[in-house]
């Protein structure tokens, strides 16, 4: 079946810099499209970025804030990273990897960012 797990979430004062992971498994990772989510405490799920599935790189972000992050893949190890310098306290949350394997997209367990001084 398809798991998701993240890993990397961390306390970290403003300025301070996180490399997110997540391993994937259960499905063929190097022909999807992977993304990932943030949820902030109180708030819904907003995406963060997305990276495609053949031609590598960060294809699409939701706003101006989250381009201080980058998305990467390794193929080989069937992992997604999430690149995030200068974080600031707007930026805690719980980061979701995703996959959508339609119908259905699947999210792992997330892993805890806080950022604060």
């Amino acid at each position: 079946q398809v798991q998701l797990v993240e890993s990397g979430g961390a306390v970290v004062q403003p300025g301070g810099s996180l490399r997110l992971s997540c391993a994937a498994s259960g499905f063929s990772f190097r022909t999807y499209t992977m993304t990932w989510y943030r949820q902030a405490p109180d708030q819904e799920r907003e995406l963060v970025a997305t990276i495609a599935a053949v031609v590598p790189g960060q294809i699409r972000d939701a706003n101006s804030v989250k381009r201080r992050f980058t998305i990467s893949r390794d193929n080989a190890r069937n992992t997604v990273y999430l690149k995030m310098p200068n974080l600031q306290p707007e930026d805690t949350g719980v980061y979701f990897c995703s996959v959508l394997i339609t119908p259905s997209r699947f999210f792992g367990q997330g892993t805890q960012v806080t950022v604060f001084s």
